[in-house]
């Protein structure tokens, strides 16, 4: 004779709907952490490159990282992340210090058109050739650097990046 008992089948101890939940973000969370490293492994690290040059409008430029923190970010003309991000970096640079480098863009005329045709002020620093890039590790744009106040390099990435998340790693390398 069976029971009501025996004929349930045997319920599976489901772990709450949150903790599955945190275990799938911090897995998200490592796989884009690995990617990230990956993709800047190459990029220049501690004390950062002195960064010389002209700028578009053909004056020239000398960066002084005890104004900082320095935000310095690598970009060029037909990247098309670097356009998703321009609006971003375009709106830092009204309140903190930003220098953004124009790499194998084209000459300063081609530079200060695409400028203008995006409605762009952010300050920029000619590198027609890829000198300045090369010289900081640079091998992809978008390349993003916060330079503390003693000229270290206190973060460098590859790749997008939110204005909150770069707004957040300014403000850390300014304590």
């Amino acid at each position: 004779m069976t029971t009501a008992e025996d004929n349930q089948k045997p319920t599976r101890s489901r772990r709450p709907r949150w903790v599955r939940w945190s275990r799938d973000l911090i897995l998200i969370v490592v796989v884009l952490g690995a990617i990230q490293w990956w993709q800047s492994r190459g990029l220049a690290h501690g004390k950062a490159v002195p960064l010389a040059g002209m700028r578009v409008d053909g004056s020239p430029l000398q960066v002084d990282y005890r104004d900082g923190p320095v935000l310095v970010h690598f970009w060029a003309s037909w990247c098309p992340i670097c356009r998703v991000e321009q609006d971003t970096i375009d709106a830092i640079a009204v309140d903190r210090a930003v220098i953004t480098v124009a790499t194998t863009s084209g000459t300063a005329d081609e530079v200060a058109a695409y400028l203008g045709e995006h409605g762009l002020r952010m300050p920029v620093l000619m590198d027609e050739r890829g000198d300045i890039a090369r010289s900081w590790g640079v091998r992809g744009v978008p390349a993003t650097f916060i330079v503390d106040r003693s000229g270290a390099i206190r973060h460098a990435g590859m790749g997008y990046s939110t204005g909150l998340g770069l707004r957040l790693r300014l403000w850390l390398a300014g304590l």
